[in-house]
């Protein structure tokens, strides 16, 4: 089932191969995204302000992992665009041991700094016991994600993004289901719907890890592999370390503004906490898109296919920039009864500030998906750290407006919302200019 997209149609190869990591990723957001709507509709605002709030910091300590992940399944993209099996399997043992070790030390500061998180995040008291009843449930489920995001980013980066998408659809119908289970049947509030999201991970992190080994002999490397040169270790971390630094960057940002929006009281908490997730499932396919155009773009600069690249670009530029168009449209629209989804019919206060930060955001969603095309593209041409940059104007412009902007009477949290755009597009004017100024070089084999 692997793919190799140095052939064929470019457009028609680019969407075959992301379409399902776009249904793959949609159902991962059904993880969070059932915690909420159960909680938000069950067991009322303050529960809902802590599952929101948590979800936040996930993102931010998952990212770590996944950016090691991405950042390996770039060089793995390469390695297998160049037909090179032997520096294939030498990067995953090298990649396999270096997540590892971050995996188990992330873990354990997880536990270590939870009571740190209520100052650094300014939950209210209110809202404070239940999010701890959360977050010690849902840290055991880092191991999971590691390894689904391991074996995911491996299955993706030699072409199959099918067998992920499987994975992740029977485990989020399995959390949903243990979400009603464990919340509504036994009723074990908080601490249930986080029961039900780690069973849900272990499914399918164990569940990929399995076919992966028994289906893909590179993988076998991990095992059964030689001793690793400290070259190939420079190597992975080269990709992997600048990918997560610029995943972590990206959502300590946005942790950061959490805390900000928590200062605001349960009201916009419990706004932010349901509008952030429509946001997620509004972006997420274009999000899915740079990452399978990053996988694309490393493919063809492992073959060294100098007009594929060019033509993919072009053909993912116009495919993204619509897809924003359309669902910037929508989400204005139907910013009002989205977040009625969530949220019950008499908390109107919550509805508003929800309908407020959609319609902010979502008119700007062309400039996160070309920043998604920027990150994806410089990965693959290994420029991970032009990521980061991009990465720290973004978030960078979005913490401070929103700090400043906040304080300011006549913004007020509509500071918060106005800061996101303006970031983007900031980060979007540099990297296309850094593009147009390096790609000759970029694009060089020597």
């Amino acid at each position: 089932m692997n793919k190799d997209l140095t052939q064929g149609p470019v457009m028609r190869s680019m969407l075959l191969f992301a379409i399902p990591m776009i249904l793959g990723n949609l159902l991962q957001q059904c993880y969070n995204v059932a915690d909420t709507l159960i909680v938000g509709q069950f067991l009322g605002r303050n529960a809902l302000a802590a599952v929101g709030s948590s979800f936040s910091l996930m993102t931010f300590l998952t990212s770590i992992l996944l950016g090691l992940c991405m950042g390996s399944g770039a060089l793995f993209s390469i390695r297998f665009g160049r037909r090179d099996e032997e520096g294939l399997r030498e990067s995953i043992r090298a990649s396999f041991a270096l997540i590892t070790a971050a995996a188990i030390l992330l873990n354990i500061l997880a536990f270590a700094c939870l009571d740190f998180i209520r100052v650094f995040l300014q939950v209210p008291d209110e809202v404070w016991e239940s999010m701890r009843e959360y977050l010690s449930v849902i840290f055991c489920g880092i191991a999971a994600t590691f390894l689904y995001n391991y074996f995911a980013s491996f299955l993706r980066a030699v072409g199959n993004s099918v067998v992920p998408l499987l994975f992740l659809g029977i485990s989020a119908v399995g959390n949903i289901l243990l979400d009603l289970l464990f919340v509504l049947g036994l009723q074990r509030g908080v601490a249930g719907a986080a029961e039900a999201t780690v069973i849900a991970q272990y499914v399918s992190g164990i569940g990929i890890a399995v076919y992966a080994l028994a289906r893909c002999p590179e993988l076998r490397a991990i095992y059964r592999g030689s001793r690793i040169r400290w070259s190939c270790i420079r190597e992975v971390a080269g990709f992997s370390v600048l990918t997560c630094v610029q995943q972590s960057v990206m959502n300590l940002g946005i942790l950061m503004v959490q805390g900000l929006v928590n200062s605001f009281g349960p009201t916009v908490m419990a706004a932010f906490a349901a509008a952030v997730k429509i946001d997620a499932f509004a972006y997420m396919p274009v999000q899915d898109f740079g990452n399978a155009f990053s996988t694309f773009i490393a493919q063809n600069y492992g073959a060294k296919q100098e007009m594929r690249i060019r033509t993919g670009l072009k053909d993912a530029v116009s495919a993204s920039m619509g897809f924003c168009i359309i669902v910037s449209g929508l989400v204005w629209i139907f910013a009002r009864p989205l977040m009625a989804l969530f949220v019950e019919a008499g908390e109107t206060e919550i509805i508003r500030e929800g309908v407020r930060y959609l319609r902010i955001e979502g008119a700007f969603y062309c400039g996160i998906g070309c920043l998604f095309l920027l990150y994806g593209l410089y990965r693959a041409l290994g420029k991970p750290g032009m990521s980061v940059v991009l990465t720290v104007i973004s978030l960078g412009t979005r913490v401070l407006l929103a700090y400043v902007l906040s304080a300011v009477p006549f913004f007020g949290v509509c500071g918060i919302w106005w800061s996101v755009p303006i970031g983007w597009f900031l980060a979007d004017m540099t990297g296309i200019l850094y593009y147009i100024a390096r790609r000759k070089k970029m694009l060089s084999w020597g």
